[in-house]
C-alpha cells in the first residue's frame, strides 16, 4: 500500500474542508487515490447523517431568487439546527443556490426533485453540495418549503434569512415589484385586496366593532355608518393594496402599485418555523 503523504492529507483537507485525521484514514482506506477518497468521506458522511435524522431543526434561512429577464423567481425554506451554522457564508451560499435551480432550471415539487438537479456553483448536484457541507459542519439540513412564480414577479428575504416573499405582478419595473415584496415581508399582509380576505373573518370583525359601538351607546341608526368607517382601518391592517407603503406612508400599496404602472396578483411571505 503506497504511504500517505503529509501532502496528500493537506490536499484533501484543503479540498473538503474535513479535520487533518479524517482526511487521512480516508486516503488510507482509498490507496492514496484523493477522488476515491473524497467519494469515501461523502459516503461516511452519509452514513452519519443516518443517525442523526431525528434532530430538530428549528432554525436556517429563507432564500429568494428573481430573474426578471425570464419571468421567473424561486423562494425556498433551509433549515439547520444552530444560528451560527445559519449564517455560515458556505450555508449561505447553499441556500441561494437552491433557490437559483428551482428559479431557473426545469422546476421541482418536491425537496429530493430540485437536490437532484446541478448546483448553480459547485460541482456535482445540490444534494452532493448538501452533504459535503454536512461533512463540514455535521449538523443536520433539511430543505422544507419550495415555492415558484412562472410570470413578472418581485422578491425579497431578509437579511438574516427569517423571512421572505415572491409577489407576482402584471407590469411595472422589477425594482418596484421587489419594493412591494420588502413590504409584504415588514407588514404581514392577510390578503392582497378587501376582496380575498376570508368573508367570515370580515363578518366577525363586523359583530366585534358593532358590539363595541352599542356599548359605547351609539343610537343604532349611525352604527353603521360608524362600522363603515372601522373597518377601513381593519383593512389597512390586513389587506397588502389598503396598507400604507412601508417606504412611503403618505400612499398606500395600491397607489404606490399604480403610480409604477403595476397590478398586484398575490404573494406569498414565510417566516422561519411558521
Amino acid at each position: 500500500m503506497p504511504e500517505v503523504t503529509a501532502a496528500a492529507v493537506k490536499s484533501l483537507r484543503e479540498k473538503t474542508g474535513l479535520p487533518m485525521m479524517e482526511c487521512k484514514r480516508a486516503l488510507t482506506e482509498t490507496a492514496g487515490d484523493e477522488q476515491a477518497a473524497v467519494e469515501w468521506l461523502r459516503k461516511q458522511g452519509i452514513k452519519t447523517q443516518e443517525t442523526r435524522l431525528g434532530r430538530e431543526t428549528s432554525t436556517g434561512r429563507i432564500a429568494v431568487f428573481i430573474d426578471p429577464a425570464k419571468k421567473v423567481g424561486a423562494m425556498i425554506e433551509l433549515q439547520c439546527e444552530s444560528a451560527p451554522v445559519a449564517n455560515h457564508v458556505d450555508f449561505k451560499q447553499l441556500a441561494n443556490d437552491l433557490a437559483k435551480q428551482l428559479a431557473t432550471g426545469p422546476g421541482a415539487k418536491t425537496a429530493d426533485e430540485l437536490l437532484a438537479q446541478p448546483s448553480p456553483s459547485a460541482g456535482g448536484t445540490l444534494n452532493q453540495q448538501k452533504d459535503d457541507l454536512f461533512n463540514r459542519m455535521r449538523e443536520v439540513f433539511n430543505l422544507g418549503r419550495l415555492a415558484r412564480i412562472d410570470g413578472e414577479c418581485g422578491g425579497y428575504a431578509h437579511h438574516d434569512g427569517s423571512i421572505g416573499a415572491l409577489v407576482e405582478v402584471v407590469g411595472g419595473s422589477a425594482e418596484a415589484a421587489k419594493d412591494v415584496a420588502m413590504h409584504v415581508v415588514a407588514q404581514d399582509p392577510s390578503a392582497v385586496s378587501k376582496e380575498d380576505l376570508d368573508p367570515a373573518a370580515v363578518a366577525k370583525e363586523k359583530e366585534i366593532l358593532t358590539e363595541q359601538a352599542r356599548q359605547e351607546g351609539k343610537p343604532d341608526n349611525i352604527i353603521a355608518k360608524m362600522i363603515e368607517g372601522r373597518l377601513r382601518n381593519f383593512y389597512a391592517a390586513q389587506c397588502l393594496l389598503e396598507q400604507p407603503f412601508v417606504k412611503d406612508d403618505k400612499q398606500s400599496v395600491a397607489q404606490f402599485a399604480k403610480q409604477h404602472g403595476m397590478q398586484v396578483k398575490r404573494f406569498i411571505r414565510w417566516q422561519m418555523g411558521k
